[in-house]
């Protein structure tokens, strides 16, 4: 009898483990990157995005378990010249007032080879909101020389701007138009995992 208790209770333990076996990861916006590029006449222009944060729950046992939920505020959005940085912050096209956030929300992730995955999510920009498949690589984990362990990963996805409501547009008298409706969006991440509390 003591023998099937000491059984039931290592499995419980175990499946208590099990159950906490996640790692959270947070952000470093130091050294993380969301970044984009989109076509202005016949070259790109690019821009970035300032404030951003996000967590991201890794299951090293079963990767395909892990998570990941990130926020990007519209009004960073930068790319180096003013004038413009107002004209994307308007209502013709971000229209930070309304809408001050961008953000997704993972639903599902399967291994499409050695450390990449398709992480399956919802996309929300301008208020609207898509179910997308990003292609992201694991980058490796590491423990830095101050003792915290870190984690490497990027994305990167095309997205119609369009789709997302950001409509606004000049047509030349050229013909064509003034900004592309393509958008290639690119992030990289550093994330820093975060130490367990002890339960009280």
């Amino acid at each position: 009898m003591k023998i099937r208790f000491a059984s039931l209770a290592l499995v419980s333990a175990l499946a208590a483990t099990q159950a906490t076996a996640a790692d959270t990861y947070t952000f470093d916006k130091a050294h993380s990157e969301a970044s984009f590029q989109v076509r202005h006449l016949v070259t790109k222009t690019r821009g970035k995005f300032t404030d951003f944060g996000g967590t991201i729950k890794v299951d090293p046992a079963k990767p395909e378990a892990s998570s990941v939920e990130f926020t990007i505020k519209a009004a960073s959005v930068a790319t180096g010249e003013e004038k413009r940085d107002q004209h994307l912050k308007s209502p013709d096209f971000f229209d930070v007032e309304r809408f001050p956030e961008l953000t997704f929300k993972s639903s599902g992730m399967k291994a499409t080879g050695k450390d990449s995955y398709d992480v399956t999510g919802t996309l929300t920009i301008h208020g609207v909101s898509k179910e997308v498949t990003l292609p992201v690589s694991f980058l490796g984990f590491v423990k830095t020389p101050w003792g915290d362990e870190r984690a490497g990963f990027e994305t990167g996805i095309k997205l119609n701007r369009k789709d997302y409501g950001l409509v606004w547009n000049k047509t030349l008298e050229t013909g064509g138009l003034l900004v592309g409706e393509e958008v290639e969006v690119s992030v990289n991440i550093e994330a820093v995992k975060q130490k367990e509390t002890a339960s009280k």
